[in-house]
């Protein structure tokens, strides 16, 4: 019996963009279906969603990741979408944590699987989870999600916690003249669950594109808010120079605050992140324009030198920063869902 040896990648020099950011950290949207609406995601209605066939298998995934692990990719975020709504991705989380040179892997949900998936998840090796949570309203929830579900986050949030997970982040959207009044409920619950909490402006991903720089309730008004509650923020250790968010500790010592400003306050200086669509195109960047297509290398007979190749390109390729803050600012034709979360 003939074996074919595996194609091995070669090329194991790190990363690095033009601008010396070092990336580590890949984001992997798994599907681009939801089922939920935020309006700050994807449009309520005349959804667009790929066809099944051109979304890639979890082995056409698994094969990226261990090409992007050979060249200093270290952390994988599956996102969506909402990545529960894909049959059986665990078995994905499975494969991914066997991949040599992957030390950490976390999923973005919005919670309402959670209940029937958490056990599954963490049994396939899942090291952390991100649950969004804007609000404890069913009303104000409605409002974002346009359908219901509060109680089953909640739910999925216990479920989490029962299965044993302990690194649980909420994610919290901040959008003014609507989660204003959410800000402390959030923190509270937070701090009575032992749960870290995250708030992040409102950025321009909308699907309807209805977004606004007056909607984005910032960082700061957000941390003034905390302190009129709790007191005073204790600005936290920056552990990872390249998280996106900005820790603060409560100085009662009950619990951490992290702030995500995008818009306000730009982190792209330090950013180590690159992302990869459900539907297998590489983007250097939330905000990219650009796309490279890897599905067709991972569909044809393109070699792992050449998937190498078309990563380092995409990087070599990326821009200092976003641009939200400028008057160069070109607005992303997909949204959210489309892109990775």
């Amino acid at each position: 019996m003939i074996t074919v040896a595996p194609i091995v990648n070669r090329d194991l020099r790190p990363l690095v963009d033009r601008f010396g950011r070092v990336h580590t950290n890949l984001r992997v949207s798994v599907t681009d279906r939801c089922n939920i609406r935020c309006f700050y995601c994807m449009p309520l209605e005349n959804v667009q969603f790929k066809p099944r066939h051109e979304i890639l298998s979890f082995e056409e995934i698994e094969r990226f990741v261990r090409v992007a692990a050979g060249m200093g990719i270290r952390k994988i975020r599956l996102t969506g979408g909402e990545p529960l709504v894909r049959q059986d991705v665990d078995r994905l989380v499975a494969q991914l944590v066997r991949v040599p040179g992957i030390e950490d892997i976390a999923l973005t949900t919005n919670g309402i699987l959670l209940t029937q998936q958490a056990e599954g998840l963490k049994r396939a090796g899942l090291h952390r989870l991100n649950i969004s949570l804007d609000t404890l309203s069913e009303e104000r929830f409605q409002q974002i999600a346009r359908r219901e579900g509060i109680q089953r986050v909640l739910d999925g949030i216990a479920a989490a916690r029962e299965a044993g997970f302990e690194r649980i982040r909420l994610n919290a959207v901040a959008i003014r003249d609507l989660t204003e009044d959410d800000i402390v409920p959030l923190a509270d619950f937070a701090r009575r669950h032992g749960l870290e909490l995250r708030f992040i402006e409102f950025m321009p991903l909308d699907g309807e594109q209805h977004w606004a720089g007056r909607q984005v309730l910032s960082g700061a008004e957000i941390r003034q808010r905390l302190e009129e509650a709790f007191g005073p923020l204790v600005p936290a250790a920056r552990v990872n120079p390249s998280q996106p968010a900005v820790d603060f500790d409560f100085a009662d010592g009950r619990g951490r605050i992290g702030l995500i400003n995008p818009v306000t306050e730009p982190f792209c200086g330090d950013c180590d992140r690159l992302r990869l669509t459900a539907e297998g195109q590489i983007r250097n960047c939330l905000f990219s324009i650009e796309e490279w297509d890897a599905r067709t290398l991972l569909r044809g007979k393109g070699t792992d030198e050449q998937l190498a190749a078309m990563i380092r390109e995409s990087v070599g390729a990326k821009k200092a920063g976003h641009g939200i803050d400028s008057d160069e600012f070109v607005r992303p034709q997909r949204a959210m869902y489309q892109i990775g979360g």
